[in-house]
């Protein structure tokens, strides 16, 4: 979404020779060079891209964020919804995930699907045709989405009496399910979390892939990654050694500005509202000097209560905009991006 460079032919003042130019570039590679090292910050190579190099879209789980005209202005033509894989079994998942896609696709939005957990029994993972039979009761409720994601954050890992992650092997074999349930649909490799050692994360996406040579199936084309890690801490490292693990199109299927994270960041005094504007302005330079991002989906509209361990809402509990709404407008070139903000 970074717009493309206007060339003007106005008059030299003053011309200088073509040596005299090559030298000067060198010297200034030279100095950003230095200024990154001392910041201990890798900071990605910028390339030359166009607005439509990447689309930007958000995920959230409220339906009231499709009548904010706080939304209706960034004009999103993507979104994504994370839902238990079991929700079609469910009558109380079912009717909150209708409401949802109905306004969702009331807006003429292209819906991601992000199966994950049941909310039932979250530490007990599915056997495949479990699986596979659960996704397919969903499948026919929404003929019309044909995005999805067979498990959401995959490598998270199990925490105890809350849920359970697969393990790279099982992961390969819920996409598998999931790709013979719904031909013709478009279907993501993995959905992984960085995590702030990316070396398990790439092991991870060695063992899946292996799987999946195993099973003689397709190869996912895409990919999806949550880049935390790297956004919140103005880094770029783990994003491109995950890119080049993948080999394929990645979509930043979560990303954004933490407001609060319980251990980790803070918004003592409004300090997490200020950070999170600027990783959201540094998820968009990261996400522009890749040309293998091609989707982005900020993590999330609705912001939470302080009681609450992860906040990275552009909207507080309220729903009154933060100061990472403002990054997001401007970067989208919304029309009222002068907003009264929240100072929580």
């Amino acid at each position: 979404m970074i717009p493309a460079r206007r060339t003007t032919h106005r008059p030299r003042p003053w011309s200088v020779s073509r040596r005299a130019r090559v030298a000067l570039a060198l010297l200034l590679a030279a100095v950003l060079a230095l200024a990154a090292n001392a910041s201990g910050r890798a900071t990605p190579q910028p390339r030359a891209q166009t607005a439509a190099s990447y689309m930007t879209g958000i995920g959230d789980e409220r339906p009231q964020m499709f009548g904010d005209k706080l939304w209706t202005q960034l004009h999103m033509k993507i979104v994504r919804y994370i839902v238990p894989y079991d929700a079609a079994v469910h009558p109380y998942y079912v009717g909150l995930t209708r409401k949802w896609i109905n306004a969702a696709e009331a807006n003429h939005e292209k819906i991601l699907i992000a199966f994950y957990h049941s909310e039932y029994t979250p530490t007990h993972l599915p056997s495949v045709a479990r699986y596979q039979q659960d996704v397919q009761k969903f499948l026919r409720l929404y003929p019309r989405i044909k995005e999805y994601q067979s498990w959401d954050e995959a490598n998270r890992g199990n925490v105890a009496h809350a849920f359970s992650s697969p393990s790279a092997v099982l992961a390969a074999k819920y996409y598998r399910a999931l790709i013979r349930a719904c031909r013709g649909c478009t279907v993501a490799g993995l959905d992984v979390l960085d995590t702030s050692v990316v070396s398990r994360t790439i092991r991870y996406i060695s063992e899946f892939k292996h799987e999946i040579g195993r099973l003689h199936t397709v190869m996912p084309r895409f990919w999806g990654l949550h880049n935390y890690s790297d956004v919140n801490r103005f880094e770029s490292s783990r994003t491109r050694a995950l890119m080049g693990a993948f080999r394929g199109q990645v979509w930043l299927t979560e990303t954004g500005g933490i407001v609060r994270l319980a251990g980790t960041f803070s918004n003592h005094h409004g300090a997490g509202l200020k950070r999170a504007a600027r990783a959201l302005k540094w998820m968009f330079t990261l996400a522009g000097a890749h040309s293998q991002i091609r989707r982005l989906y900020i993590f999330d509209w609705t912001g939470a209560s302080a009681t609450t361990r992860f906040d990275a809402g552009l909207m507080d509990a309220h729903d009154k905009p933060r100061a990472g709404y403002v990054v997001v407008c401007r970067h989208l070139h919304g029309a009222h991006c002068n907003v009264k903000l929240s100072s929580h």
